[in-house]
Parts: C-alpha cells; structure tokens; sequence
C-alpha cells in the first residue's frame, strides 16, 4: 500500500518544520557524533598528525558529500512538487530516475575525485606525513560515494512523501553500524585511520540499503522508465540538481580555503579547527537538517499553488532557525571546559575550541538564515539564486574577511572572519527570499518548472 498524500497542504507550517527537522536532525547527528566520536578515538591514540589528516580529508568529503547533496535536492524538490499537484505516478518516475542518474554521475565523480587526490589534498594545504595520512583515509572511503548517493536521494524522496521517521532511521542505522565498527576496526584491530575509514564505508552500504527499503515498501516503489523517460526527466532534473550542486560545492571551497588559512598557523590549529569541524554539525544538526526539512514543505504548496502557506513556511523556518541558536549556543558556552577536557585541548587548540563554543555560535543563525532561502530558491525555481548567494558567502564572504581577521586576530580571526562573512550574506538572503516570495503567482506558462511540466504533458498525450 502507498503512502503519497501531500501532507504539508494543511496544518501548522511551524509544526512541519519542527517535526520534520528535528526526526532530520537525529539522523544527521546520528552519523555526525559517530565521526565527533571518531575524533575522540584519533585524538586518544596521541597522535597529532592524525588529528590532522581527518581535518584536511574533512573538506575534501565535504566536497564529495556536496553532490549527493545537490542530487537529493533536486530528487526532493521534483518529488514534492509532483505530489502538491496530485501526480502520484509523476513522483514515482522521478523518484527513479533521479535515484539512477546520481547513482551514475556519483560514480562517475567519484573516480574523477579518486584518481586526483594528492593534488586535492595539497591544495587545501597538507604535507609530509599528514598528506600521507590523509590520502590514504580518503582511497579508501571516496569508491563508495555512490553508495552514499542512494542514501540521499532516498532520503530526499521520503521526506517529500513527508515521512520524516523513516528519512531519519535511514542515517540512524548507517550511524549505529559506524559507531559498532569504529573502535573495533581502531582500537582491536590497530587499524588507526584505516580502521575509521572502513567504518564508513560500512555506514554507506547500511545507508543505502536503508534508504531504498522504505520507499519500496510503502512508497510504490521505483518504476521502470524507458529511453524515452530518461531524456525527458534529464532536463528537469538537472536543471535543479546542476545549481543545486555548484551551490553545495562552493561550502568545501570556502572550507578548503579556510583550512588553508588556518595551516599557517600549524598542526595544532589545523587539528583545533578539525576538532570545531566535528563539532559543530552535531551541536547545529537541526540547522543543518532545516534546509531539507523546509524544502517538501515549500515544494508541496508551492505545487498547489498556495503562496500564502509557501511565506509562512519561510518566515516559521527563520523563527525555528533563532530558537535552536540561542538554546545551542547557551549549552556549548556552558559546556565548553567538558568539552575540551573530552579531547584533551591545550594551548592554540584549545583557545579556537573556546572561541566557537563562545560568541562565534550564536552567528550560526545566519548560516541558518541562508540554509532556509536556499530551500526557498529551489523549491520555487530559482535554483541559481541558491548558487550566488552560496558562492558569494564561501568566496566575497569569506577569503577577504578571514585574510583581514587572520592578519589582525592570528588563528582566531581565520574563525572570525568566516563567521562576519556569514552575517552579511545571511541578510542578503532573507531579503532576496522574501523578495521571491512576494512576487505574484506566476502565470500558466512562466517559470521552468511550468514549462517542464507542460512540455511533459504534451509529449504524454501524444503518446
């Protein structure tokens, strides 16, 4: 039996939101405490330079993890807004072809990436035994980005049909296999690195498997789609899925950059700010969650044409977005000796560590800020305003300020400039937002997602 009733036309936005981010969030922060738990495990072997070949391999899966982000973002948008206009067999298609061509292109990125990664991780500014390190890590982990893929995309197709649980059991499971493996693999096998890597390719293939379940249990499944399917759904979804990338991949360029920068200062401020990098999507999960969790909600309405609903749901997700901030914010100030005790910080470290559990949190609102315009753009088919505003952030927002900060602030200001630029860019999305939003409804024949969609109809009745 399927589920596939646009849930998101009625009832409060705020409470959507909240549900659908906080199931999300337990997800993400089940996989993400397992690489915070991962750093406790590298950082109790001792060893610095481990340490600080997962910070520099940080950003380059960053980077990778950025495709089937912008995959699933399209899957889910497409999805969504199938569903808000009653086309349940419209949604199972594209839930298949979505599904298959990130399978396909993930692979395809994955060797590009693999085949490339001295260069990649010279680039964001490792060396000796620490680029060693951290190439090795990354040989073993990047052939199973495919894998990862499907379990995005499975999961953005189940948070479209808004079935929030099951999208968040997806990551839970990959998260418990992961932590089961990780100090057997570390610790009882003395793989150090390796053992963490073969961890997560483990939680990929449970993620997968996971995902896909689901989706063929109660969701009618995947259909079969012929030559003809796939060249008429290429264009749609890519016409999401491309922006949706180049917005995801100019976060792991802003990082590289900063990660660079912070090299300058040496391994115990690159392994201070690995430590942050850990951190931070376990202390904001939610935030992190908010952009795929807002999205259906946007999608849906906006399929049946409901712009009412479509600003509420954004105004409800900035008002979401202060309340998680103020109360995570509080707990990290409050927590911050713990948690450096946790990982045995002292000196530069230790001051970055203190630095971000301080006033530097409460700036992850306005990443929150652009996190929900992003889901707005691209659910309302302004996928490239997603783009700008994220690579303004990552480059205009950020190389300049943390070249200013650093040469006033040392270490510290590589993380203060980073966060000034967020401010910025933060209200530049909130007003480029609400100025979408605010526009009329477009007509019959305006917008790309219209004429897709009536292109498609007419290719369908002549068939």
């Amino acid at each position: 039996m399927t589920q596939s009733n646009a849930v998101f036309l009625e009832g409060a936005p705020f409470r959507h939101i909240a549900v659908m981010s906080l199931t999300a969030s337990l997800g993400l922060m089940a996989v993400f405490l397992v690489d915070f738990v991962d750093m406790i495990f590298i950082s109790m072997l001792g060893k610095a330079e481990l340490a600080a070949a997962v910070g520099y391999a940080g950003a380059i899966l960053f980077f990778t993890s950025s495709f089937g982000i912008g995959m699933s973002i399209a899957a889910g948008a497409l999805v969504a807004r199938a569903l808000g206009a009653g086309e349940r067999d419209e949604a199972r298609k594209r839930s298949t072809t979505a599904m298959i061509y990130g399978f396909g292109f993930g692979a395809v990125f994955a060797a590009l990436v693999w085949f490339n990664l001295g260069a990649l991780v010279s680039l964001v500014g490792a060396s000796g035994e620490t680029h060693d390190l951290a190439v090795g890590y990354l040989q073993i982990i990047i052939p199973s980005l495919p894998l990862l893929l499907i379990g995005m995309v499975g999961s953005a197709i189940l948070r479209a049909h808004g079935a929030a649980q099951r999208a968040m059991w997806v990551t839970i499971i990959g998260g418990v296999v992961n932590a089961v493996l990780d100090p057997i693999l570390i610790f009882g096998l003395d793989l150090e690195l390796t053992g963490a890597a073969l961890a997560s390719v483990a939680a990929r293939v449970a993620i997968a498997a996971a995902a896909i379940h689901p989706i063929l249990r109660h969701y009618g499944g995947f259909s079969r789609p012929g030559p003809a399917e796939f060249i008429i759904d290429f264009k749609p979804i890519f016409a999401l899925a491309l922006p949706a990338i180049l917005t995801q991949m100019a976060t792991p360029v802003g990082q590289a950059y900063v990660t660079r920068a912070m090299a300058a200062f040496g391994e115990e401020a690159v392994a201070g700010m690995a430590i942050i990098g850990r951190l931070t999507p376990v202390a904001f999960g939610t935030i992190f969650a908010l952009s795929g969790a807002i999205g259906p909600i946007v999608g849906q309405n906006f399929g049946a044409r409901n712009f009412a609903r479509v600003r509420r749901a954004y105004l409800d997700g900035l008002l979401f977005t202060a309340l998680v901030v103020v109360v995570v914010a509080g707990l990290l100030y409050l927590l911050r000796g713990p948690i450096g005790a946790l990982f045995e910080v002292e000196g530069l470290s230790r001051e970055l560590l203190y630095l971000f559990c301080g006033p530097l949190a409460l700036a992850w609102f306005f990443n929150g800020m652009i996190f929900v315009s992003n889901a707005s753009f691209n659910n309302l088919g302004h996928p490239y305003y997603s783009t700008w505003t994220n690579w303004g952030r990552h480059t205009l927002g950020t190389i300049p300020f943390v070249m200013l900060f650093a040469a006033w602030y040392g270490a510290a200001g590589v993380l203060i400039g980073q966060a000034v630029g967020g401010v910025l860019f933060g209200f530049w999305s909130g007003w480029l937002a609400m100025r979408v939003i605010s526009r009329k409804e477009p007509g019959p024949e305006s917008g790309p997602f219209q004429r897709q969609a009536r292109l498609m109809q007419i290719f369908h009745n002549r068939r």
